[in-house]
């Protein structure tokens, strides 16, 4: 979902650039520059987590056997960065940013239908009832976004010698509210599969004592989901902010507005894409961490073995 306001007014119905140094634009154009701060805001964010798992990412990933997982992986990680940087070069975003965030989402939906399907053990039961609950919500939220961008129409603005692009588009509040309460659906039942099939398989591991490398590999799947849903719940809650208080915000070109704006499009950001792709890091890096350490205690079960057998040799000789 994104919340794009319109220009004070349509100044005209041709396709002509409109030049205008009248100062009823000035608010606009004060809009326009606090937006491009934001949008600088999430480049960096997006970009520096890049670069601080860019190693991780050759190792787990390119180097690795490629798979469904590494493919949405890189799909995601590299639909936020060329995302963010069309951001940055053009100013004509409203399709951008609401068909971004639908083509993401269930690339998300995947990933966490393979996470839950394997923390329940292959179930085929939930398997199936993930599929359809994903397939419901992601088929109503392409057709939400056509019914929102059929009739948008932009417009290229010179004012005081600032180049602008306006969108103008109907008030499609009500499809929007639906699409994040079916989001938040979604969200939630994830959650709360995962939530409570950790804690049957602690307390099975409780009852006979074994914790070890199930009981890690668990710990590390639910640190990483509730980091993602806490996300998710930092950007619902701006949403509900506008939802429930929405005169609150009739000033399109308010400071506050514009600060509200600004800051959901950083955390949507790094929600779909930096959170996103880390679902999926995290667990290949336990498991590399798991390889290593088996590799590494092979070792030395190896070197001690030929210290007996040397020494064994010398005093016999």
């Amino acid at each position: 979902m994104s919340t794009k306001f319109p220009a004070p007014s349509h100044p005209s119905s041709d396709s002509m650039t409109l030049v205008s140094d009248d100062p009823s634009y000035w608010p606009l154009i004060n809009s326009f520059r606090i937006d491009s701060y934001f949008i600088v805001a999430a480049f960096v964010a997006v970009t520096y987590d890049w670069v601080l798992t860019f190693g991780q990412e050759v190792e787990l990933v390119w180097r690795q056997r490629w798979s469904l997982m590494a493919i949405l992986y890189l799909s995601v990680r590299y639909l936020g960065v060329l995302f963010v940087i069309m951001n940055i070069l053009s100013r004509i975003l409203y399709l951008v940013w609401n068909w971004t965030s639908v083509v993401a989402f269930p690339m998300l939906c995947v990933i966490m239908i393979t996470r839950l399907h394997t923390m329940y053990q292959r179930s085929r039961r939930i398997l199936i009832f993930l599929v359809v609950v994903s397939l419901a919500v992601n088929i109503f939220d392409v057709a939400a976004t056509v019914m929102a961008t059929r009739d948008i129409s932009g417009e290229e603005l010179i004012l005081s010698g600032a180049y602008v692009c306006t969108i103008y588009n109907v008030d499609n509040s009500i499809l929007n509210s639906m699409t994040w309460i079916l989001g938040a659906v979604w969200e939630v039942l994830a959650l709360c599969l995962a939530v409570w099939t950790a804690v049957k398989h602690f307390r099975e591991l409780r009852q006979h004592s074994a914790g070890g490398i199930i009981g890690d590999c668990f710990t590390v799947l639910i640190k990483s989901h509730v980091l993602y849903f806490a996300s998710y719940v930092a950007v619902s809650c701006f949403y509900l902010i506008i939802y429930l208080f929405p005169t609150l915000f009739m000033d399109v070109f308010s400071f506050k507005t514009q600060i509200l704006i600004g800051v959901l499009q950083i955390l949507e950001a790094i929600q779909f894409f930096v959170l996103g792709p880390r679902l999926i890091l995290s667990v290949r890096e336990y498991h590399a961490r798991l390889v290593a350490d088996s590799d590494a205690a092979t070792g030395m079960i190896s070197i001690a073995f030929q210290e007996r057998v040397q020494i064994s040799t010398g005093s016999g000789v």
